[in-house]
């Protein structure tokens, strides 16, 4: 009897938890009021140039990602004045789990409810912002930087970054690329190659002749040169959400 009564509680929890994701993810994308986007640096590479620019960080650094959303939701026909609100939040000590080095269903599955635990547990504001986004802050160097992931379960995203005032406008880029996963977008790039995928990674398919692009699509992550080559945009005055992408985040109709 009591074995009963625990199951039936434990599935009464989960369904509550389930219902209240399912309820917080179709509102985040009802667009009928503002999203709030909160971002929390963290140093990385614990390295004193690195700690010097997280405390220089303002808001206004991430001021590109609301005015970027803003006008594509006005490009598809909605009214909403702020779309986006994003906020900086206090820096986080800890670093994240680390992604898994297999991409194989049941690892990432585990790294995902990690995730979720350790977002909750290293904040504590007082109301949860819809979409947590966690942005690990390095010296520029050569070579390239771990990747970037965004989950839909859960709203959360961590981004890896270069510390500087001149890398604001492409880790913007990453950061506004990773939130739409929160809400559900997918990658259009050919994850063997990171060449935007033809025709729903091109912000301009319909283009003659096709190459060179001029924008990034942001799912697509790079403006198309050729067929064989691709440039991430500088900033995301370069880059545009193109319909499937919409689609994906109800966006568009």
């Amino acid at each position: 009897m009591f074995k009963t009564l625990r199951i039936s509680v434990l599935l009464l929890i989960l369904v509550a938890v389930s219902l209240s994701s399912w309820l917080t993810q179709a509102r985040s994308t009802d667009w009928n009021n503002s999203l709030w986007v909160k971002v929390y640096p963290i140093n990385a590479d614990r390295s004193a140039n690195t700690q010097r620019y997280i405390d220089a960080l303002t808001v206004e650094d991430f001021g590109g990602i609301e005015r970027f959303i803003a006008r594509e939701t006005v490009k598809f026909g909605r009214a909403l004045e702020q779309p986006v609100r994003m906020e900086l939040g206090g820096e986080i000590a800890v670093q994240p789990p680390a992604l898994p080095l297999s991409p194989a269903i049941p690892q990432v599955m585990w790294w995902s409810l990690r995730m979720r635990w350790w977002a909750g547990r290293v904040t504590d504001d007082p109301i949860k912002p819809d979409v947590r986004i966690f942005v690990r802050y390095h010296q520029p160097k050569d070579g390239l930087l771990e990747n970037s992931v965004g989950i839909r379960k859960g709203m959360v995203g961590v981004v890896n970054a270069y510390a500087g005032k001149r890398h604001t406008p492409v880790n913007n880029v990453i950061i506004a690329h990773e939130l739409l996963h929160t809400l559900g977008a997918t990658d259009k790039y050919d994850p063997s190659t990171s060449l935007p995928s033809f025709p729903n990674g091109y912000a301009q398919p319909a283009l003659q002749p096709l190459h060179p692009q001029r924008f990034a699509e942001i799912m697509g992550g790079r403006i198309p040169l050729s067929e064989g080559e691709a440039m991430i945009p500088q900033s995301l005055s370069y880059a545009v959400i193109g319909r499937a992408t919409a689609l994906e985040i109800r966006l568009a109709e």
